[in-house]
């Protein structure tokens, strides 16, 4: 037997599989599919303080080993999370977090405030993706200031495990990283989706209603890694690494350039079932390679 056990900085996870916000719902849509309580963790959908729309369609476009979203956030809103779809949740068998959005800082502390108070729910994943409206657009966490001051703030409010998601479009990530360790993040999940875009050559128009989107799936992989490690090089808190994970190799890369846990995304569209299969080939890779424990695997890159 394997102990696949995860301690992510006092949040304790059956094992280091979890979905990557935005991409499995609140959990509940996956369960005519598997019992999701056998992962370690659902990252529900991305949630703002207010109701919010999304962007216009098309918002999501296939492109090579990957694709492009520009959803938006859609969602109906905290209280409404709190309100309506928590109760359905907050019994599942493993950790349900929210990934909570905004557009200014106090948009990121009224809404941490609400989702502090829902006993269920034993952490939040700060997205600092988002533009900070106030600051002219420029995303949170593209720059070590406005980083710190973001979860420096919520932070004082939030009383749980507070996970800080970071945005890889940065000369620097690694900096940003020890800043909102240093401002304290209890955990970092990283990556979030990278900027690209896809034309129409036939209409001569951008693809998606944005023009931009973010991209994701396999092509994305590489850079992931390659940040996952630089970050796990100067931090001391765990790291949850995700960008193109679609299998339990893929995950065990990861965990050996420094992840503690990992986050599925694009892959769950593709297979609803993955998660549960990665948990599967993980611990059947470290019965394969003598590994007791999953944890062992955790920063064990031969460089």
């Amino acid at each position: 037997m394997v102990d696949l056990q995860i301690d992510l900085n006092g949040l304790k996870l059956k094992n280091p599989v979890m979905t990557a916000s935005g991409t499995f719902g609140y959990g509940e849509e996956f369960m005519d599919f598997f019992d999701i309580s056998c992962l370690g963790g659902v990252l529900v959908k991305g949630t703002t303080l207010e109701h919010r729309e999304g962007n216009a369609y098309p918002r999501m476009a296939e492109t090579p080993q990957g694709m492009l979203n520009a959803v938006g956030l859609q969602n109906k809103g905290v209280h409404y999370f709190a309100e309506h779809i928590y109760p359905r949740i907050k019994d599942y068998d493993t950790h349900m977090l929210v990934n909570v959005s905004g557009s200014t800082i106090e948009d990121y502390i009224k809404t941490a405030e609400v989702v502090n108070e829902l006993d269920k729910i034993p952490g939040i994943e700060l997205n600092i993706s988002c533009p900070n409206v106030k600051e002219g657009g420029m995303a949170f966490g593209t720059s070590c200031p406005s980083a710190v001051s973001v979860v420096e703030a919520v932070r004082k409010v939030y009383k749980k495990h507070l996970m800080v998601k970071l945005s890889p479009n940065v000369t620097n990530i690694a900096e940003i990283g020890a800043a909102v360790e240093g401002a304290g993040a209890d955990s970092i999940s990283l990556i979030n989706t990278l900027l690209g875009m896809a034309v129409n050559a036939k209409t001569r128009k951008p693809v998606l209603s944005t023009v931009t989107g973010g991209l994701s799936g396999p092509a994305v992989k590489p850079v992931a890694l390659r940040m996952v490690w630089q970050v796990s090089q100067v931090v001391k808190v765990p790291i949850v690494g995700m960008g193109g994970i679609m299998n339990a190799t893929d995950a065990v890369e990861f965990m050996l350039a420094g992840a503690s846990a990992i986050q599925v995304g694009t892959a769950n569209f593709i297979d609803p079932c993955v998660t549960a299969k990665i948990v599967d080939g993980l611990e059947q890779y470290c019965q394969e390679h003598g590994f007791s424990k999953v944890s062992d695997l955790v920063g064990a890159l031969e460089v």
